[in-house]
């Protein structure tokens, strides 16, 4: 790609040599722009070294303290990671989620906790350190006297280890299995057959679910993908810290969000840790990341070079 990229630069100097009328230095620009984003790509992806980086990812969203406007802002979430999905040419596959109480304003229904699986080159990698608490500051769609709310979701974000993995080892007996009925928002469009599967790990009681597929026997297939994932994740962090503190248990609340995306009295979205600011909100919730994500990860390099 590297040399793709310089024979590109050489063209665009071989072009600025040359006597241009208007419409040639307009393609010129043009040209610039994509060999720009380009660049910036490669640039991102030099910074993904990290062993597991290649990977798929599964992403979790847990609505926390803020009631309905919580579960509300989960929802957006979901929505947002989606969009920015979709903007970068991944693939998202829903696994397991939870709604919300029906009969919000406009409609709305909120969700309590959604599990999906991003599929994508470096989906892992780019998306690794958007895991934490995210916080918004809005007027309440939900407050009859229109008042401000805030409201808190948590993001984690893993990387996608199948079922067939040898990472992470099972023990059946380790596992307790159980079937349900999948069902959509507010209870409605519930299956009349059990093909929903939850599996809990007994030794360390991580429950994980999957209702996909229509199939008993997939769903069990992606559960274990993904509690082999929790496990993996369980298992690295072992290495730093004593059992008892390793699972992430920073409550979605005050004082432990990662992003602050603030819609009033003031429009600012504030990434806690690289310190950027962006004030067109809006854009961030329809999934233009890219700003923050490449902070991040080049946040993470330096501090990984200092260490």
């Amino acid at each position: 790609m590297i040399e793709s990229l310089t024979d590109e630069m050489k063209e665009i100097e071989e072009l600025l040599a040359l006597d241009l009328d208007s419409e040639m230095e307009k393609e010129i620009e043009e040209k610039v722009d994509k060999l720009r984003e380009k660049v910036k790509e490669k640039e991102t992806l030099v910074y993904l070294s990290g062993k597991w980086d290649k990977k798929n990812a599964i992403l979790e969203i847990h609505s926390g303290a803020g009631g309905r406007d919580a579960e509300d802002w989960a929802a957006m979430l979901y929505r947002m990671y989606r969009k920015y999905c979709d903007k970068n040419n991944f693939s998202v596959k829903e696994l397991d989620i939870s709604y919300g109480e029906a009969g919000g304003p406009e409609g709305r229904i909120g969700i309590k906790n959604v599990t999906f699986k991003v599929s994508g080159q470096y989906a892992f990698g780019i998306l690794k350190n958007e895991g934490g608490v995210h916080r918004l500051v809005r007027i309440s769609p939900f407050s009859e006297k229109d008042l401000r709310h805030t409201s808190f979701a948590k993001v984690e974000v893993l990387p996608d280890f199948d079922d067939k993995t040898t990472e992470i080892e099972l023990d059946e007996e380790d596992l307790s299995i159980d079937t349900f009925r999948a069902s959509g928002p507010g209870g409605q469009h519930v299956n009349r057959r059990e093909t929903a599967v939850r599996v809990t790990h007994k030794p360390t009681d991580i429950t994980v679910s999957c209702q996909s597929e229509r199939s008993q026997g997939r769903n069990k297939t992606e559960a274990i993908g993904i509690l082999k994932s929790k496990l993996f994740e369980l298992k690295e962090k072992q290495r730093k810290k004593k059992l008892e503190d390793v699972r992430d248990d920073s409550s979605a609340s005050w004082g432990n969000q990662i992003r602050n995306y603030v819609l009033h009295p003031y429009k600012l979205v504030k990434d806690t840790r690289t310190d950027l600011e962006v004030s067109d909100v809006e854009s961030v919730l329809e999934g233009n990341l890219d700003q923050f994500i490449e902070e991040e990860i080049k946040l993470m390099n330096e501090g990984n070079q200092n260490n």
